[in-house]
C-alpha cells in the first residue's frame, strides 16, 4: 500500500466517518469499489447519484485474486461484492486497513468471514434477494436436458440432421427434491404443473412439511435418487450438507436420471460427480453452480457432452440487481449517517 494511503486511513478511523466528511480539509472523499461487475451494469443498476460527493465509486468488471486483488481494494474504505464471486477472507481484510463497509448482496454470504470483519472493526451489511430467478433457471435447466435444447438447437443452426434426439416427457415423470425450502417448494408447484410426480427428501423435512407442499417425502435419500427422473438441489450450504450428495448417492440415480444443481456446488462430491458423467451412468446433469468460480478454460464441465451448463445465472437478473445495488447504495447511505442498516451477524 503507497504510503501516502494510510494515514488518510488512520485519521478517517480516528475522526469517524460522520466527522471525517465534515472536516473541511478532508483530503478525498471515501472510496468504495465494486467487485466483479462482469456486465458493466452495477453503476446504471441503481441511483448512485445520491450519495453526491462524499462517496467515489470504482468498479472492477473482471475477477481479481491475490495480490491484484490487495492492489484493487488498498485505499478502498467501502466494498460491495456480488454473492460469492470473490472470497473476503480474514487474510484479505488484515491487507485493507482502509477498509469500514462491507456490502454484499443477499443477506448470507458463505464468502465473507464475517467474524474477522468485524473484529477489524468492519461493518457487513447484505441487500434483498428474491427466490424467483432462481426457480425459473432451474426449470430452463430441467427442460433443457430433457429435450435437448442446446444440441437441436445448435444442430439446427449448423445445417445439421433434423430433429437428432427423443426428448423426455415431464408429465407423469417423478421430480425429486433434495430441499424443500423457499425456492425448493415454489420448484415443487412448477413440477406439479406439468403433471408431474414430485418427492423431497432433507436432513430436517417431516411429513408434516412434506404434506403442506403436496409432496411425498421420500424414505431416505437414496431413495429419493433411486426413485426419480430428475433431481434437483435446492438445500442451504452448511457443515452438515456439504457433500451430501457422494459417489453412492449418485450411483443411485437410475441410468435415464438428471441432476440438475442451481443451489451450491459444495452440495456434491464434484470428483465423483465428474467421474459419473464421464462414464455415463446417468442421462446427464444442469449445472449453474461449480466450485471453482469463473470455471477454469478447459473443465470437464465445458466439454462433457451430458452436462448443459450455465455461468451461475440463478440470480442475474434485472429486478435482482436492481434491489441488490439499490439497497447497496441504501447501505452506504445509512452507514454515513451513523445508522447502518441491513447488517448481518
Amino acid at each position: 500500500m503507497p504510503a501516502a494511503v494510510v494515514p488518510v486511513c488512520r485519521a478517517r478511523r480516528r475522526a469517524g466517518v460522520s466527522s471525517w466528511l465534515l472536516m473541511k480539509d478532508a483530503p478525498m472523499p471515501l472510496n468504495c469499489v465494486i467487485l466483479d461487475d462482469y456486465q458493466g451494469v452495477a453503476t446504471s443498476s441503481a441511483d448512485w447519484h445520491r450519495l453526491g460527493d462524499a462517496v467515489q465509486i470504482r468498479t472492477l468488471t473482471t475477477s481479481h485474486t491475490g495480490d491484484a486483488l490487495v492492489a484493487a481494494l488498498q485505499d478502498a474504505d467501502i466494498v460491495v461484492v456480488m454473492r460469492e464471486r470473490t472470497p473476503i477472507t480474514a487474510e484479505l481484510l488484515a491487507k485493507l486497513p482502509c477498509l469500514r463497509l462491507l456490502v454484499t448482496s443477499g443477506m448470507r454470504n458463505a464468502a465473507i468471514d464475517v467474524a474477522a470483519a468485524k473484529a477489524r472493526g468492519v461493518v457487513v451489511c447484505g441487500t434483498d434477494s428474491h427466490p424467483e430467478p432462481a426457480v425459473e433457471l432451474t426449470w430452463a435447466l430441467i427442460l433443457g436436458v430433457m429435450r435437448h435444447l442446446v444440441p437441436e438447437a445448435n444442430a439446427l443452426r449448423s445445417d445439421g440432421p433434423w430433429q437428432q434426439t427423443l426428448g423426455r416427457d415431464l408429465h407423469g415423470a417423478r421430480l425429486g427434491l433434495l430441499g424443500l425450502g423457499k425456492i425448493g417448494q415454489r420448484v415443487a408447484r412448477i413440477g406439479q404443473a406439468f403433471g408431474m410426480q414430485v418427492s423431497a427428501w432433507s436432513p430436517n423435512l417431516d411429513a408434516a412439511r412434506a404434506q403442506a407442499a403436496g409432496v411425498h417425502l421420500a424414505a431416505s435419500k437414496q431413495a429419493l435418487f433411486a426413485d426419480s427422473d430428475v433431481v434437483s438441489l435446492h438445500l442451504v450450504l452448511g457443515e452438515r450438507t456439504r457433500g451430501i450428495v457422494d459417489a453412492a448417492t449418485l450411483a443411485c440415480l437410475p441410468a435415464h436420471g438428471y441432476l440438475i444443481n442451481t443451489a451450491r456446488a459444495g452440495l456434491i462430491d464434484q470428483h465423483a460427480l465428474i467421474e459419473a458423467l464421464a462414464q455415463k451412468r446417468f442421462a446427464g446433469a444442469g449445472l449453474d453452480v461449480f466450485d471453482i468460480e469463473p470455471l477454469p478454460v478447459g473443465h470437464p464441465f465445458r466439454t462433457l457432452p451430458n452436462v448443459l451448463a450455465t455461468p451461475h445465472l440463478g440470480y442475474v437478473t434485472a429486478r435482482n440487481y436492481r434491489d441488490y445495488f439499490g439497497q447497496a447504495v441504501e447501505n452506504i447511505a445509512a452507514w454515513l449517517q451513523g445508522a447502518p442498516r441491513r447488517v448481518l451477524d
